[in-house]
C-alpha cells in the first residue's frame, strides 16, 4: 500500500475512527485501526459493540491494507506538521512520512480482525446540527450507573415525522421532541441507545448537513440479540448495539397542568445558582423561595458557610419553597436552549418542570423534570 493525503484529513479521520477503540480490548487486534486503500482510504475500528468507519480522499499509488495500533496512530497524526502525509506498508511495517518526520509502526495480523457489521436498513434522516443539539439536551438526564444499564441509555421513540429522545436517572427526566424525515410515513419504533455512544456520534457528525439513521429492531427478520442502530454522514458511519432491559414508564410523570410557575432569565439564574452553590456541601441542596416578583436562593446552614441571593422573577401562584440538587438544576438550565426558563410546579414535594420558550406548535420542544430534595424540619 502506498498513499498520499493531507495531514488534517488524516488526523480528523483517525480521531473519528479511534472513538470506537476499546479501553481494554478483549483481543489485541481490537486495539487496531484498519486502513484500506483503493480509490479512497477507509479507516475502521470495532469493539463488538460500536463500529466506526471514515472514508477520505487520497492519492493512491498502490492499493492495499494494514492494521496498526489505533491510539498510537491517533497520537502521531495529531502531532504531524501541516504537510502531505505519505503512508507505505511493506513486510509487516507501516511507514508514515510527513515533512522531515518519519514514523514506523508494526502492523497487526489482519486475518484475526473481525468483520464489521453491515449498516441496518435506513430509517430516516435529520439535520445534523438539530440532531446534535437535541441529543446533548436529552443525555443530560441519562444515568451513569452501569449496574442499571437501561438507565444509561436514551430511549429513541419514532412516530412518523416525530422523533422523541427520553432519558432519566430516576432523579430527573429529560424529554426532547423534534421533526425528522422518516424513510416511510407509518414508521413507529422505540429503541434504547447507549447515551455515551449517541452523544459522541451526534457531536462529531456535524460536518455534513444531514445525518442518516439506520435501524435494525431487536428480533427483526427472525434475528436474535438486542438490535442495532447506525448513523452516517459526511463520509463517516458508525453502528451501535442497542441496549436491552426495561426502560421506566416516564410519560405519565410529565405534568399536564401547574398550580404555580416562575419565568426567569436563564443566564442570570444559572450564574446565581453557581454562586450560591459554592457554600453547599456535597449532596446538600440549594433552596429556592418564590414569592410575588422575586426568587430568594439560599444554601448552607447556621453551623456552616451560608449564601443568599435575590433575583427578580415573574411568579404566579401561592408562595412556595423548594430545594434541588444544585448540579442537577444547573444541568437542566444549561440544556435549555432559550434566554428565559419557565419553572412550573404542581404540589409541594412534587417534581418541578423546567422548559424554555414554546416551539412552533406552541408547546416546549425540551422538557426537564427535576425531583426536589426533601428538607429536614
Amino acid at each position: 500500500m502506498k498513499i498520499v493525503l493531507e495531514r488534517d484529513v488524516l488526523a480528523d479521520a483517525v480521531a473519528w475512527t479511534a472513538r470506537a477503540l476499546p479501553a481494554r480490548p478483549a483481543v489485541p487486534v481490537l486495539a487496531g485501526i484498519r486502513l484500506q486503500a483503493a480509490e479512497d482510504l477507509v479507516l475502521s475500528s470495532f469493539d463488538y459493540d460500536v463500529s466506526a468507519q471514515a472514508t477520505v480522499p487520497v492519492s493512491t499509488e498502490e492499493p492495499g491494507s494494514a492494521l496498526v495500533s489505533g491510539r498510537l496512530l491517533a497520537e502521531i497524526s495529531r502531532s504531524l506538521p501541516a504537510k502531505p502525509v505519505h503512508i507505505s506498508v511493506d513486510e509487516g511495517r507501516a511507514v508514515l512520512t510527513c515533512g522531515s518526520a518519519t514514523f514506523t509502526l508494526l502492523t497487526m495480523p489482519e486475518d484475526d480482525y473481525p468483520a464489521l457489521p453491515e449498516m441496518p436498513p435506513a430509517a430516516g434522516s435529520i439535520g445534523s446540527d438539530a440532531f446534535a443539539t437535541a441529543v446533548s439536551q436529552a443525555v443530560t438526564a441519562a444515568g451513569r450507573d452501569d449496574t442499571l444499564p437501561a438507565l444509561t441509555g436514551v430511549r429513541m421513540e419514532i412516530n412518523g415525522e416525530t422523533l422523541t429522545l427520553v432519558a432519566t436517572d430516576r432523579y430527573r427526566l429529560a424529554v426532547r421532541e423534534l421533526r425528522w424525515n422518516p424513510a416511510r410515513p407509518d414508521l413507529t419504533a422505540a429503541v434504547l441507545v447507549p447515551a455515551k455512544a449517541l452523544a459522541d456520534t451526534a457531536r462529531t457528525l456535524t460536518n455534513g448537513a444531514e445525518v442518516a439513521i439506520a435501524l435494525a429492531l431487536p428480533g427483526e427478520d427472525g434475528g436474535t440479540g438486542d438490535g442495532m442502530i447506525g448513523f452516517e454522514g459526511a463520509g463517516r458511519q458508525t453502528t451501535t448495539r442497542l441496549l436491552g432491559g426495561e426502560f421506566p414508564r416516564t410519560q405519565a410523570l410529565l405534568p399536564t397542568s401547574s398550580n404555580a410557575a416562575a419565568v426567569l432569565s436563564t443566564s442570570l439564574l444559572t450564574e446565581s445558582v453557581k454562586r450560591v452553590a459554592l457554600v453547599a456541601e456535597r449532596n446538600t441542596a440549594v433552596r429556592l423561595a418564590f414569592s410575588a416578583g422575586q426568587l430568594v436562593l439560599e444554601a448552607g446552614t447556621g453551623d456552616e458557610a451560608q449564601a443568599e441571593e435575590v433575583l427578580e422573577a415573574d411568579f404566579e401562584g401561592d408562595d412556595l419553597s423548594i430545594a434541588f440538587n444544585p448540579q442537577y438544576l444547573l444541568d437542566g438550565l444549561t440544556a435549555i436552549d432559550s434566554d428565559t426558563v419557565r419553572i412550573s410546579f404542581t404540589e409541594p414535594g412534587k417534581p418541578a418542570l423546567l422548559t424554555g420558550k414554546p416551539g412552533p406548535d406552541g408547546s416546549p420542544e425540551f422538557r426537564y423534570l427535576l425531583m426536589p430534595i426533601r428538607l429536614g424540619g
